[in-house]
């Protein structure tokens, strides 16, 4: 007698495999897509998290889900502040390369490099405010707690963490942000050919 078990049916891992290959293939797909998009990135994230602001607050629950969620934001943007080496420790590793901060007023200019670029800032916490708003379904996840203490907590850490970062800032004279930071625009071409 033949076995017909393994030509009749399709593997059933290769079969789960595929689909979430497929899956992954798709988001990735989304995700190349929206990369240019910055502005629609964010307000896409703003919005999200208004809704799982409002969903807390209409429940009047998972406050320590809302808590660990801002901790987790907080932890994402202080790395997106940070640059990619930092300058304290840069004068210990000469033989690295790569682009690095300026540290003295004679050095030449180099970008800011980030340690968390923006669009995985973005979607780290897109995901972040997603999956919280996932938790919000589980009952389990309520676990009772006076909020107003968790509330305290954050705005300590937040005042704490932001002064140390903006301390690093001054020290080590960087601006994260291109907003603000002088241009340089060279001379204008008149045009004219000088023979």
């Amino acid at each position: 007698m033949a076995d017909l078990g393994e030509s009749a049916a399709p593997s059933s891992p290769g079969a789960v495999a595929m689909f979430f290959k497929r899956i992954g293939d798709v988001k990735q797909n989304l995700l190349d897509k929206a990369t240019p998009y910055g502005s629609f990135r964010w307000i896409f994230t703003l919005v999200t998290l208004l809704l799982y602001g409002l969903r807390v607050y209409f429940l009047q629950g998972w406050y320590i889900v809302t808590y660990a969620l801002g901790i987790y934001l907080l932890n994402q943007f202080i790395a997106f502040l940070t640059p990619k080496v930092d300058p304290a420790f840069q004068d210990q590793d000469d033989d690295e390369d790569g682009p690095s901060l300026p540290t003295k007023a004679n050095e030449e200019f180099r970008p800011f490099m980030r340690r968390l670029p923006e669009f995985k800032f973005w979607y780290s916490s897109t995901k972040a405010i997603v999956i919280a708003m996932i938790c919000t379904f589980f009952e389990a996840l309520n676990i009772p707690v006076f909020w107003p203490i968790l509330v305290m907590y954050f705005i300590i850490l937040f005042v704490i963490t932001m002064k140390r970062q903006i301390k690093h800032m001054i020290k080590y004279r960087y601006i994260p942000f291109s907003h603000g930071k002088r241009t340089y625009k060279g001379k204008e071409d008149s045009g004219k050919v000088v023979s």
